[in-house]
């Protein structure tokens, strides 16, 4: 019921009034974490049909239209993909690719699945293994948590956040991927509402033409990228207690020269390279394993700190002369 009901609700880019119960922006407009689990409870199930009411232009209508209905059409469930042994590494990345587009964009103003940065990989792996048997709408950080474990098998690949910020008309826009690294070439996993803010296909040779690639994609929705973080490489270890370092290098794009940028991004490729040589803490036993669950099956685990030592800002952001931009009367192009 839940995704066949989503998938007769499409989405209109534009700025949503503040109702006064919002949770999270994303440039403006208010989106919220399901908290409850799954199957979502009576609140966040109307919530979802107040959205579908500010956005759609006929929503009493289809609201009715679609509660009232007894035979919804069945919406196809992707399959996690599996590979022969000669499957390369490249068309690994593209199937798995494949299978978050399939599961498409969550439009619904609510993130089902409740993504927190501080937990434990495991952790993190078991929200990923209920995305597959739930196989709802996903959002861009979702996207991230599910290419780890997808590629989990994959030890020639390594991989990391790599995080944007961008600005359009006013309004700061956030956006996450999953960089990977394989072969000496770099590309990229993820989702979102434009095709070339996603996925990258393993060609990019260095980091700094990866970075350069989702630049001109903003430009292309006349976004400007203000800043980019980094994060270091993840463990392949589903059952690691480690957290996943997001912010290892954020660099500010306002006052780095392209020298400075691309000397940055070396440094930061150097510095993945070299976690790779360390050993990672051992994994929990079998009986901690069961203790460290979905945020929704058990407490949470322990919270290893991380300093702001570790983190390499590229420096105080100086204050930049605002620039006038295009009157668009208010509207928002979302990324």
């Amino acid at each position: 019921m839940l995704r066949a009901t989503m998938g007769l609700v499409e989405e209109r880019d534009e700025e949503q009034e503040d109702e006064g119960e919002e949770e999270l922006r994303d440039g403006g407009v208010p989106f919220y974490v399901n908290r409850g689990g799954l199957p979502v409870d009576e609140e966040t199930w109307e919530r979802m049909w107040r959205h579908v009411a500010r956005i759609h232009p006929n929503s009493e209508a289809l609201a009715k239209e679609i509660r009232g209905a007894t035979d919804l059409p069945k919406i196809p469930v992707p399959s996690v993909p599996t590979y022969q042994p000669t499957t390369t590494i490249p068309q690994r990345l593209e199937a798995i690719q494949k299978y978050i587009r399939e599961l498409q964009y969550n439009h619904t103003g609510t993130q089902f699945f409740e993504i927190k940065k501080s937990r434990p990989l495991t952790a993190l792996m078991d929200i990923a293994k209920e995305m597959t048997r739930e196989a709802l709408p996903i959002k861009c950080l979702e996207a991230v948590i599910l290419g780890i474990y997808l590629t989990n098998n994959m030890p020639g690949v390594e991989r990391f956040p790599l995080s944007f910020k961008s600005q359009f008309s006013g309004n700061h826009f956030h956006h996450i991927v999953l960089g990977v690294h394989s072969g000496g070439r770099f590309g990229a996993l993820g989702m979102s509402r434009r095709e070339d803010l996603m996925f990258k296909p393993l060609e990019f040779r260095t980091l700094m033409d990866l970075v350069q690639e989702f630049d001109g994609a903003y430009r292309g929705y006349w976004h400007t990228l203000h800043k980019v973080k980094i994060g270091q490489y993840v463990s392949h270890d589903p059952h690691s207690v480690e957290q996943i370092e997001w912010k290892h290098s954020i660099l500010d794009l306002d006052k780095l020269t392209k020298e400075e940028l691309r000397k940055e991004l070396e440094r930061h490729t150097r510095d993945m390279r070299l976690k790779i040589g360390k050993p990672a803490p051992p994994s929990p036993t079998k009986d901690r394993r069961n203790s460290m669950g979905s945020p929704h099956r058990g407490p949470s685990s322990p919270i290893r700190r991380i300093s702001r030592a570790e983190r390499r800002p590229s420096g105080e952001k100086k204050v930049l002369e605002q620039k006038p931009s295009a009157d668009m009367n208010g509207y928002q192009i979302r990324v």
